[in-house]
Parts: C-alpha cells; structure tokens; sequence
C-alpha cells in the first residue's frame, strides 16, 4: 500500500509530505495507482521548482517507493500562496485516487 502523510504547520499550511510503499495494484509497469500517485506528487514538486522561486527540502532515499518533501519557512507570502495552492491540489488529487483504490493507497492528513 502506498502512504501518503501530509503534514501541517500552526497556520494550517502543508509544510511536507511523505510518500512511501508501494501500492501493489498490477504487476510493475502497469499499475495504475502507483503510476497517477508518482505523477501527482513527482508533478507538484516539479511545478513548485518550475513556477515559483521555492527550492524544496527533497529526499527520495535512492530505492523508490519513498519522496519526501518540505517547504521552507522562510518564504515570502506571494511565494507560500503559490506553493500551497500547488500542494492543496496535490492533496485533493491523491484523495481522489484514494476514492476510488482505497485498497492501495492512503492519504494521512496530519494537522
């Protein structure tokens, strides 16, 4: 099963994620749950470099299965509206998919 904790900060902001595990729907190279989960968060963190000036804190351990992420917190209002609506769509997309193969994957909202 994949797990997804996101974690929040006291204003109630995503402040980092962790994914591990592996969902086990299909055989490697055609699971589809383990696929859409990397291309959301792999995405979201590739769009936080790309579309703002916020470098996050990365680590995927070398072995797959496992990205964490965190925002640093000294980031300017513009940038932190900008990565947190990044991350909110994050969580919502990753809870769908967790709608419909609830079996596989787990989203945890820390808060």
């Amino acid at each position: 099963m994949i797990t997804v904790k996101i974690d929040y900060n006291h204003d109630e902001q995503i402040q980092s994620f962790t994914m591990s595990g592996h969902a086990d729907f299909a055989k490697r190279g055609q699971d589809i749950v383990c696929a859409g989960a990397s291309a959301v968060s792999f995405g979201t963190v590739n769009s936080i470099l790309s579309l703002t000036d916020v470098k996050p804190i990365l680590d995927t351990k070398g072995n797959g299965g496992y990205l964490y992420c965190e925002i640093p917190s000294d980031l300017s209002d513009e940038s932190r509206e900008k990565v947190q609506l990044l991350l909110e769509a994050m969580r919502v997309s990753l809870q769908t998919i967790q709608r419909d193969y609830g079996k596989y994957i787990k989203v945890i909202l820390n808060k």
